[in-house]
């Protein structure tokens, strides 16, 4: 059974965020730039102690967090939002968590959003980011990707494209109730009906809507649940047992070990999608976090593997 913290955390969040109908695209976007992430007073509580430094060069458009006496690494952190909203800012307090557990530097990136920015914009942007991160002393001993729901998909898409290009792969992916299947085809979207404290089914289909351009929304590019997952870096996956997203972590897990590679998957029970951000308030989220950092620091003190 989850916490009571969880279960307070669930209740409000179906009272304020959970609806069957977000509108059409433009007014679905409004609406989830409204209420996804944390409030900015919060956010900014979050980074005290924290050197904090904006970065709006060229592509390296989101935040650098530096903990004092920071080791070697970086953690290249990517915000979720349904492709359509979030940033650095509103998704400050789980990149902050991540560089006091890890005691590592964490770019928190900011990428162009739908439906202004039809995918792929967003994973074309995190790539941007990759690269310049490999190619500068910032990468140090190597980079370990995290991404929540939208960003679990583009971490996971990005560790990907890393493969298929030829490039220095990452140490680690990490993935927290990553959106991996636009199509919504996860047994998961009508089987947590009325369980997931955040979405409805229907809201899979109206966010995919907004976030795609042309693409299909099976197509690999976008959803990499589709995609060749084969010799990829080891991969940390966690999900709430409730969630509409429940399947489609699961599945990722299961094409991944499929193909020989390493996969751990941890389903957090009765938590709401995106609970990392209720630390240290909810102790399933500050569990979580300890989780991904333990991860994300014996990957980075390993070799990272090459495509």
């Amino acid at each position: 059974m989850s916490s009571w913290q969880a279960r307070t955390a669930a209740r409000v969040i179906r009272a304020i965020v959970r609806r069957r109908s977000w509108g059409a695209s433009a007014t679905l976007a409004a609406r989830a730039r409204r209420v996804f992430g944390a409030p900015r007073p919060y956010a900014w509580l979050t980074a005290l102690g924290l050197s904090r430094e904006t970065s709006l060069n060229g592509d390296m458009r989101g935040e650098w967090l530096t903990p004092r006496n920071a080791l070697s690494g970086v953690v290249l952190y990517v915000h979720g939002g349904g492709f359509v909203s979030g940033s650095a800012v509103t998704h400050r307090p789980i990149a902050a968590a991540l560089a006091r557990l890890t005691r590592r530097r964490v770019f928190s990136a900011d990428y162009r959003l739908a439906p202004e920015a039809p995918l792929p914009a967003a994973h074309d942007d995190i790539a941007a980011i990759y690269a310049r991160l490999t190619n500068s002393d910032a990468s140090g001993s190597g980079i370990a990707l995290v991404g929540d729901s939208a960003g679990g998909n583009l971490v996971l898409s990005l560790a990907v494209r890393v493969r298929d290009a030829g490039l220095a792969a990452p140490a680690c992916v990490v993935a927290f109730s990553p959106w991996t299947d636009l199509a919504g085809r996860s047994p998961s979207v009508h089987t947590n009906e009325g369980r997931c404290a955040m979405f409805y089914p229907e809201n899979v289909g109206d966010f995919a809507v907004a976030a795609l351009g042309d693409v299909p929304p099976d197509a690999p590019c976008v959803s990499p649940v589709y995609a060749d997952l084969r010799a990829l870096p080891p991969v940390l996956l966690q999900v709430g047992s409730t969630e509409l997203l429940l399947d489609d972590a699961r599945r990722v897990e299961a094409r991944i070990r499929g193909g020989d590679g390493r996969c751990t998957l941890t389903v957090y029970d009765d938590v709401p999608h995106g609970w990392q951000m209720l630390a240290p308030f909810v102790p399933e989220a500050s569990a979580s976090l300890r989780e991904a950092a333990a991860f994300i620091c014996r990957s980075l003190a390993s070799p990272s593997i090459t495509a």
